[in-house]
């Protein structure tokens, strides 16, 4: 058993966790894209949409979006794509995450804290969710047995075109009902900009 074998009810059973529901999850405000971004987009949206692959939209699309993140932060968070993230074999916490956002500017290997745990879904969002938060189980983890703890991990699933967000603090998993679009493009950005905050303010 690996990451994507988990469904959010065995995920949410396995780890005791607390769920709600709640929109939004955290504040934030919208961060306009530079031209590199916009003109990225306007030139990968259309094939990626077209194609209709995960690889597609995960090249085309999300990769671009984190990047930007990445150069908004002045390149002092790292983003990894397709990365072995094995934690907690014990608890089947292994296997590869799509895309993993540490608080770090050390791209070469993964270092706490990870704030991020991103899943690329093609179709429905909430299968993705399993799978997402077990990866998010697993930075917690990770977090504290390199004793860099921060108070939240978000974790996003992502066709790209649309964009699904949770938060785990401690044992409660707060699920954000919103799915939001990629656009306006100022808004997502804002988003995770917010989360990739180390003390981003959680909405009470």
């Amino acid at each position: 058993m690996a990451y994507s074998d988990f469904t959010l009810e065995q995920v949410i059973e396995q780890f005791d966790l607390a769920v709600q529901e709640q929109h939004p999850i955290l504040e934030s405000q919208p961060v306009a894209p530079s031209t590199l971004l916009v003109q990225i987009l306007e030139r990968e949206l259309p094939w990626a949409v077209a194609v209709g692959s995960e690889i597609a939209r995960y090249s085309g699309i999300i990769v671009q979006v984190l990047l930007e993140v990445r150069a908004l932060r002045q390149q002092q968070i790292s983003v990894f794509a397709g990365k072995e993230f094995n934690v907690n074999s014990a608890q089947k916490l292994n296997g590869y995450c799509d895309f993993l956002v540490s608080l770090s500017p050390v791209q070469s290997v993964i270092q706490a804290p990870v704030a991020i745990v991103a899943e690329a879904k093609r179709g429905i969002l909430e299968n993705g969710l399993g799978q997402c938060v077990a990866g998010m189980v697993a930075a917690q983890q990770f977090n504290q047995k390199h004793k860099l703890e921060i108070p939240l991990v978000y974790g996003g699933v992502t066709d790209g075109s649309k964009w699904k967000f949770v938060k785990l603090q401690a044992q409660q998993l707060t699920i954000d009902v919103t799915e939001y679009d990629l656009a306006p493009i100022d808004r997502l950005l804002g988003i995770l900009m917010a989360v990739t905050t180390p003390l981003a303010t959680a909405v009470k």
